[in-house]
């Protein structure tokens, strides 16, 4: 076979794996998304249970990757903790294994172009035919599918053609230095193409056509599990606190995974074969690697469940300093937009703490002169910048595949976030008037003006609890708004009876006027933010 032809095939089908299951990937996180939700959420509750929803959600999906970062955002919205989080990843782990079940099976069983085109015709019907929606998406997956298949012919074909045109002993692995040669090659394969799965079905691609050995095939294997992690362990790069903890939890994983794998390489592929002619199974090297790759991922977790809480408490002290940094947000972060079914989640979590940080700052601006803190303006400063995190967040979100109803809390959130950016500016600008403030030569009056401060820091605290009605909101606002009438109407009659100077008169009536906008950007705020919290509530239930 033409060497140009052999290394143009060889290209062209890496080329289609790593696009098939790309499409197969984002096909079906669209296609399940509210699925993948509910079973990761309500089946994760243990670890025991994440073990299981992160195998079945890994296997559908056909991306580890997708399902750890899915895992990361639901520690970030407060869904699950860290320890449920850790048995996502184990389970995530052991369902990478279908992906050798497929090729063992499916690729290498069948005559691949009776069923592949036919998967890719009918995915391209159905994602023309739908522009958007879950049956866009589901054709996109289904094309995925052909494709992978197409591209393990195409390969199939290349590697027997490497085989007719080199010396096929040159990729044997003998003794330990060519064990880990090909393991070493199978973590690079992983990391470029950021998939485990391009590089398993690479590999038993290649070890059908009796390109590399069995030991070899093996070793690659366990350098996919290694190379994988990076997937997570780049995502984490500037990530949340919890983000960076599940990807280390995923190193340690692989890592314990890959160095039993690495020791008993012989051992289990010896009871490989004694098992198969026992049961009379015929288990030729793409069967025996599928049942390698299956087996030592199960030894992995059997091995380090039992540790899993004190991995836990372990991670659970680590990478903190970076959360520690006020400007940073607690809840959102690139992992949790890549899943924006989650992405609701977070955001109430991150503007109630933006909100709880804003009532802080408003009680200090109302405080005597000598009690004020020297840092209001910094804090102010945290909240902006937590602010405009929470609005380029939402940016970041892909809701082209999202029901109507989520793409429109996300543009409400994106309006509250608006609305609480206000308010801060509205206290920065009160927190100037109070300290430039000249006390009014009507002792009454005065008192009034600074009482309508303190109850306007009253009403954002009574507009924060989620318990409260709407009546009771709106009654509260009522009473604000009423009060700053008044004692507008008192500092006009004063004014104008020379009581008190134009400027004094002026500067109350803006200082009023900034209470009184910050009572109506709050009020806004909280009851849009309360009814989507109370929604998600009801739809957890």
């Amino acid at each position: 076979m033409d060497v140009l032809h052999v290394v143009g095939s060889l290209l062209g089908g890496i080329g289609l794996f790593m696009l098939a299951i790309g499409m197969m990937t984002d096909g079906l996180k669209v296609a399940a998304g509210p699925s993948l939700r509910n079973i990761l959420s309500r089946w994760s509750n243990t670890p025991l249970r994440g073990i299981f929803s992160g195998f079945v959600m890994t296997s559908i999906v056909q991306s580890s990757s997708a399902i750890t970062v899915a895992s990361l955002g639901f520690v970030n919205a407060g869904l699950i903790n860290m320890r449920q989080a850790l048995g996502i990843i184990y389970g995530s782990n052991i369902g990478t294994t279908m992906t050798a079940w497929l090729v063992a099976l499916v690729g290498f069983q069948f005559k691949i172009h009776d069923f592949a085109l036919p998967m890719v015709g009918v995915g391209m019907i159905l994602k023309m035919s739908n522009k958007k929606g879950t049956l866009a998406s589901f054709g996109l997956a289904l094309v995925g599918f052909g494709l992978f298949f197409v591209g393990v012919d195409i390969l199939k074909n290349a590697f027997e053609g490497l085989v007719t045109t080199f010396d096929i002993t040159l990729y044997k692995a003998d003794g330990i230095s060519g064990v880990l040669l090909f393991l070493f090659v199978g973590i690079v394969m992983t990391v470029l193409t950021q998939s485990s799965s391009a590089s398993i079905a690479l590999t038993i691609t290649a070890i059908s056509s009796d390109m590399i050995g069995l030991y070899a095939a093996g070793a690659m294997v366990i350098g996919a599990n290694i190379g994988t992690t990076s997937t997570a362990v780049i995502a984490s790069i500037g990530a949340t606190s919890n983000a960076k903890r599940a990807a280390a939890a995923q190193v340690i994983f692989n890592a314990v995974t890959a160095v039993l794998a690495l020791a008993l390489l012989p051992f289990i592929f010896i009871f490989i074969k004694y098992a198969c002619e026992l049961l009379n199974i015929d288990s030729d090297s793409a069967i025996s690697l599928a049942l390698f790759h299956t087996i030592f991922n199960v030894l992995g977790v059997l091995l380090i469940y039992p540790q899993n809480e004190r991995i836990a408490s372990f991670l659970d002290k680590k990478f903190t300093s970076w959360d520690e940094k006020a400007s940073h947000p607690k809840f959102i972060d690139k992992t949790v937009a890549q899943t924006p079914v989650l992405a609701v989640n977070a955001l109430l979590l991150e503007i109630y703490s933006i909100a709880d940080k804003g009532i802080d700052l408003f009680s200090r601006a109302v405080q005597p002169k000598g009690k004020r803190k020297t840092d209001f303006y910094d804090d102010a400063r945290v909240i902006k910048l937590l602010s405009v995190a929470v609005s380029e967040f939402i940016v970041t979100i892909d809701s082209s595949g999202l029901p109507v109803e989520t793409r429109e809390d996300l543009a409400t959130l994106m309006r509250i976030d608006q609305y609480i950016l206000n308010c801060t500016l509205a206290i920065e600008r009160a927190e100037d008037y109070l300290l430039q403030h000249e006390y009014l030569p009507l002792p009454k009056l005065e008192t009034e003006l600074i009482e309508y401060f303190n109850s306007v820091l009253g009403f954002l605290m009574i507009s924060r609890e989620i318990n409260k009605t709407d009546n009771q909101h709106e009654n509260s606002f009522f009473i604000m708004q009423t009060e700053h009438d008044r004692i507008k109407a008192e500092l006009i009659l004063n004014g104008t009876q020379s009581k008190i100077s134009v400027e004094q008169m002026s500067a109350s009536i803006d200082a009023l006027q900034e209470a009184l906008h910050l009572s109506k950007q709050w009020h806004k705020a909280m009851t849009r933010l309360h009814a989507i919290h109370t929604k998600s509530i009801d739809e957890e239930l």
